[in-house]
């Protein structure tokens, strides 16, 4: 179970679908049944990963709903359930309640918090709460970068003494790891973190294409194809942004930022040529150029 205000469901997916990469076989359920489209918006957050969405619209009876939902998952054989309860403040008693109810009946595995790492000491404060009228089992930061906010990382696990056990890094469903404090501090110190990269690496680029390119490369035969293939695989381990603070020395040239929308273009101008064009950029005369600035156009207006 997750619970605060920012960012819950959201990361409630992304859990999902990192356990997912593990080899899980993960359940959503929506037992927040209080703010409006709260269940909708996990229905969206499913689809888009294609993970199952448990959710009953016909009850506020969030054990109830628990209950139904857990029934599924053993006939679907789903081996991980997260219920995304509803966020709340430590000084809501009533869906503290709530939750002590669900804790009760459906007696999960885990519990695991949900905070914001921006909000500083506020985040500690709830933490302690929770923990103090719950009994969490972990936390999971969302919004942390390594160089300003790992203070909040420290703070809550003083005050709980409980595992800081993920975080959220950035708003792509992707963008989300195991904690480990070694390589945090590493990138407090700015010194990066070569091990995220290489493992991140690892799960984006697909060893056999990898092997074909090197022999591509030794051939003189790379050509946009390759780079466009190069360029997708990277896009999948995450924001450029995010990949270039792990990297060591990198925050000697300050808080880069890369806009992720200029790789969209660059995609966009090599989707809209031709295999020969690829090959070959020497054919790009003008009326080619045109053709292909026209249909980079129409590509860049599909993916805004």
């Amino acid at each position: 179970m997750d619970f605060k205000v920012l960012g819950k469901t959201t990361t409630a997916g992304k859990l999902a679908n990192l356990l997912r990469k593990q080899g899980k076989k993960p359940l959503l359920v929506a037992c927040d049944v209080y703010r409006p489209a709260a269940i909708k918006q996990l229905q969206v957050v499913g689809s888009q990963l294609n993970i199952p969405v448990f959710a009953n619209e016909n009850t506020k009876d969030v054990v109830l709903i628990a209950k139904q939902a857990m029934s599924m998952a053993m006939s679907k054989l789903n081996d991980v359930v997260i219920l995304d309860t509803a966020g709340r403040l430590h000084i809501d008693e009533e869906l503290m309640q709530e939750l002590k109810n669900i804790k009760l009946n459906v007696k999960p595995h885990e519990i695991l918090l949900v905070v914001d790492s921006m909000t500083g000491q506020d985040a500690v404060n709830v933490a302690q709460s929770f923990n103090e009228n719950l009994g969490i089992d972990g936390v999971i930061l969302t919004k942390l970068d390594g160089d300003t906010r790992g203070g909040a990382a420290l703070s809550v696990k003083k005050v709980t003494g409980r595992p800081i056990k993920f975080a959220a890094t950035g708003e792509k469903l992707s963008d989300i790891e195991e904690f480990h404090p070694d390589r945090m501090t590493s990138r407090i110190l700015g010194m990066g973190d070569m091990l995220s990269v290489i493992e991140k690496a690892e799960e984006a680029f697909d060893l056999e294409e990898a092997e074909k390119l090197e022999k591509k490369l030794k051939k003189q035969e790379f050509d946009l194809d390759d780079y466009l293939a190069q360029l997708r695989q990277m896009k999948k381990m995450g924001s450029f942004s995010s990949i270039l603070k792990m990297i060591p020395g990198m925050n000697k040239f300050g808080d880069i930022k890369v806009d992720d929308k200029e790789f969209v273009k660059i995609e966009a101008i090599i989707c809209s040529m031709t295999k020969k064009e690829k090959q070959n950029t020497k054919l790009l005369n003008a009326s080619r150029r045109q053709r292909i600035a026209k249909r980079q156009w129409n590509y860049c207006a599909r993916y805004k």
